[in-house]
């Protein structure tokens, strides 16, 4: 047994001994472990967008012991248990690579997608191939999720200019409704689609909606909090002070970055 076989060994007899042995861990059920496990992810992303591989190794740990929990959990049923999970995502995986464990050939990673997507949607009779995209995903992740599996099937722009295009034409829709006084559900509705516009239009020049507003919000909460702190030490308070003024140490805040 190698050591990495040896350490999942490892993880999987201290889950059974927590379970066996410890109240808390005893007391768990799936639905109580959902609330802690979407926390858990979303510490990892924090991790990964911080670049901090020390965070994401022990983040990667606390997913990982959730994961053996839900199939520790299952196999008492006798639902499934850990080997079936694996097995499951092995055949998957080799089920869903036909151009690396069968005789299909491949241009591209674009041509991988789509024959992912057509993969999927015969496994699992499925009627759309936008089906697999959760519904509880948060809205920005579940459209750039939905485009790039239309896009898996063909359904997409041809080049970036035309989304450009769209993006302009989305951004004066929008633009028309405020200034003629629209209804205030018709420029939700519009400021919607020029969200969606835009979120197209990432993918076709790289970057990803979700990391980019992120690391936008981190830049703005860096900024302001200098803002806070530096104004409270010259013994200022935000309220009382101007725009101008406070603009004055939101520009020094970006000279420190």
């Amino acid at each position: 047994m190698d050591e990495k076989t040896a350490a999942f060994g490892r993880l999987l007899n201290i889950m059974d001994e927590l379970r066996a042995q410890c109240p808390w861990d005893r007391s768990q059920t799936i639905e109580s472990l959902r609330y802690l496990t979407i926390e858990e992810t979303y510490e990892l992303s924090d991790a990964i967008m911080e670049k901090d591989m020390d965070a994401l190794k022990k983040e990667i740990g606390d997913l990982m012991l959730h994961l053996v929990f839900y199939s520790k959990i299952a196999s008492e049923t006798g639902a499934f248990d850990i080997k079936d999970v694996l097995d499951g995502i092995c055949e998957k995986l080799i089920h869903r690579h036909p151009h690396i464990y069968g005789d299909v050939e491949v241009a591209d990673a674009d041509e991988v997608k789509s024959n992912w997507e057509k993969i999927k949607l015969n496994e699992k009779d499925r009627k759309s191939v936008l089906e697999g995209v959760p519904n509880s995903l948060p809205a920005m992740v579940k459209a750039y999720r939905m485009q790039e599996k239309a896009r898996g099937v063909g359904f997409d722009w041809e080049h970036p200019g035309q989304v450009w295009e769209k993006v302009m034409e989305e951004m004066q829709e929008m633009r028309h409704e405020v200034e003629n006084g629209g209804t205030q559900e018709k420029i939700e509705q519009e400021f919607g689609d020029l969200l969606f516009a835009l979120i197209n239009y990432s993918r076709f020049i790289n970057v990803n909606p979700e990391d980019a507003l992120e690391k936008t919000n981190r830049k703005f909460l860096y900024r302001f909090r200098y803002l806070e702190e530096n104004a409270r030490n010259d013994g200022k308070n935000l309220h009382d002070m101007t725009l101008a003024e406070m603009d004055e140490y939101w520009n020094r805040a970006k000279l420190t970055e």
